[in-house]
């Protein structure tokens, strides 16, 4: 079994999985399974009103996630500066993964571990920073282990990139930075 598979298996199963994206290695469930959703927020430490971040490998796999405006997209995802955008939600997305935000932040990943999860579990994830609130992210796979390991169901093998840091976030009818990187 591939390790996308087995991410897969676990995130279907309702689990919570450590796993590399652009910048930073990520903690992440599927939106629809609540009390993963909800082990995600306390592993973090994070206050639930602050929402969390869907990553997609594509705009389809957020259909019923986000309602765009007419004749809006979302633009195409650069690998070296990834932009998080926050959207208008549509009728899927739960207060538990908003927050108390009136749009939800969503990402098109470009890093092949996430996006090779995405696709196989046919489902958009809950992506937020593997790190304890106020804390720094976990960049390499160490401390990653170190940090999660008995935290989470599985750590997804893999590198994170190719940029640093978390992606930046901005609002897309606006174009605002909402979190700059």
């Amino acid at each position: 079994m591939s390790s996308a598979d087995k991410a897969v298996a676990i995130l279907h199963g309702g689990g919570v999985i450590a796993y590399p994206t652009e910048g930073v290695f990520g903690l992440g469930c599927l939106p629809d399974h609540l009390s993963a959703v909800q082990r995600v927020l306390e592993i973090k430490q994070r206050d639930a009103s602050k929402g969390l971040i869907l990553i997609a490998a594509d705009t389809a796999q957020l259909d019923g996630w986000i309602q765009l405006p007419a004749d809006t997209e979302l633009p195409e995802p650069d690998p070296e500066k990834p932009i998080t955008w926050v959207v208008p939600t549509a009728s899927k997305v739960k207060a538990i993964v908003r927050g108390d935000n009136v749009g939800i932040a969503v990402r098109l990943t470009t890093n092949p571990v996430a996006r090779k999860i995405c696709l196989a579990a046919e489902s958009p994830i809950i992506s937020t920073s593997a790190n304890l609130s106020g804390k720094p992210a976990a960049s390499d796979q160490l401390s990653l282990h170190r940090q999660f390991r008995s935290l989470v169901d599985y750590i997804v093998p893999g590198d994170c990139g190719p940029a640093t840091g978390p992606s930046e976030i901005r609002h897309l009818a606006t174009g605002a930075v909402l979190r700059p990187r």
